[in-house]
């Protein structure tokens, strides 16, 4: 007879459930001292005074498991640490701690956004000794991809309120024809996130409200050294790729910055060079002059940039697809930026330990 009888007392060691080989002790590890490196931003963020809050390295760690393993929602990952002796232990949960309630998870994660830790996170993680010999200082690429925004089409409406309140019917879940209709950013704004954009990725493709996440990758590794998130719009990559590669510029040495077509203009060619950034973009001569000169395409490196640059999808793919950003759970432009630069960094940190282990 199959019957199960608890025992008086169980003492469970976290430390020795997770096999010496296991790929988050490396990563656990960074994470630590990343978050070192913030004790001072975190104590600026939390007061000394009224009920204790989540500890912000416990929240960030949990956080790290949630993109790590694509889980969607802060109350299946409270659900996870429940039961999950990894998670427990990734975390810094003992075995008899309880868990967090998922609401109170959500709003001492929201105190986090006020001290941009996302992008000082991805700056710590880069910083340590064993990965900043990883990276290349002097090849980089730049890339933008959509992020979807958590809003219907159906809330588009009219700045000026000309199209009166919608329908009644279907619940909440109202009828909409946008049929005949001309809608545009300058006319038009989503009701619930109005900081989201109409976008079309190419001619002939429906238009979504989204924005832009930017990523700006060292070509050596393939690691991301740069992410931001900004409105769509259709000189909102350029702008980024500037911003990002700007802060890598100042170098005794001339760098290289790969990119697509889509950066093939001549105002972002000519502030490359003017910053000492050698332009590796691939031409756009589609009816047009291409802004990048044949001396810069014959060089031997323009062509292993435009080879190397395409690596930027892969992180982009891991960010949308594992990571769960291909469309946000939040609203607004300062979130949706800090979740999109957050999981950039996980995704250099699933990748770090076995870059390390082949280094070493």
């Amino acid at each position: 007879m199959d019957e199960r009888t608890g025992a008086l007392f169980s003492y469970v060691d976290l430390e020795t459930r997770v096999r010496n080989d296991h790929p988050l002790r490396t990563i656990r590890r960074l994470v630590n001292d990343a978050l070192s490196a913030l004790e001072a931003d975190f104590a600026a963020l939390y007061s000394g005074l009224g009920r204790p809050s989540i500890a912000p390295e416990k929240l960030l760690r949990a956080m790290l498991l949630q993109a790590f393993y694509s889980i969607r929602s802060e109350r299946q990952l409270m659900e996870r640490l429940e039961f999950d002796l990894l998670f427990r232990w990734f975390v810094g949960l003992g075995i008899d701690d309880a868990v967090w309630d998922h609401s109170s998870f959500s709003k001492n994660r929201d105190r986090l956004l006020d001290g941009d830790i996302a992008a000082k996170f991805l700056v710590a993680v880069l910083a340590q000794p064993q990965v900043k010999r990883l990276l290349s200082t002097e090849h980089f690429s730049v890339d933008g991809t959509l992020i979807e925004a958590w809003a219907s089409m159906k809330s588009v409406r009219p700045k000026d309120g000309s199209d009166g309140p919608p329908s009644a019917g279907g619940g909440r879940n109202p009828d909409a024809s946008f049929h005949g209709q001309k809608r545009s950013n300058q006319t038009h704004a989503s009701t619930t996130d109005p900081d989201a954009r109409l976008y079309k990725k190419g001619a002939g493709k429906e238009a979504k409200l989204c924005f832009i996440g930017h990523g700006l990758m060292e070509n050596r590794h393939g690691l991301l050294v740069d992410a931001c998130l900004t409105h769509a719009d259709g000189h909102a990559e350029r702008v980024a790729g500037l911003h990002m590669i700007e802060p890598h510029a100042d170098r005794p040495r001339a760098i290289t910055l790969g990119a697509d077509r889509g950066y093939d203009a001549e105002d972002f060619v000519n502030e490359l060079r003017s910053m000492q950034v050698t332009p590796h973009v691939a031409r756009n001569i589609s009816g047009r002059r291409s802004a990048i000169d044949g001396r810069t395409v014959r060089h031997p490196g323009y062509a292993a940039s435009l080879r190397i640059r395409k690596r930027i999808e892969e992180a982009f793919g891991w960010i949308k697809t594992v990571a769960g950003q291909k469309k946000t759970r939040f609203r607004g432009l300062e979130r949706v930026g800090w979740s999109f630069t957050f999981a950039a960094a996980a995704y250099n940190l699933v990748r770090l330990p076995r870059l390390m282990e082949g280094s070493g």
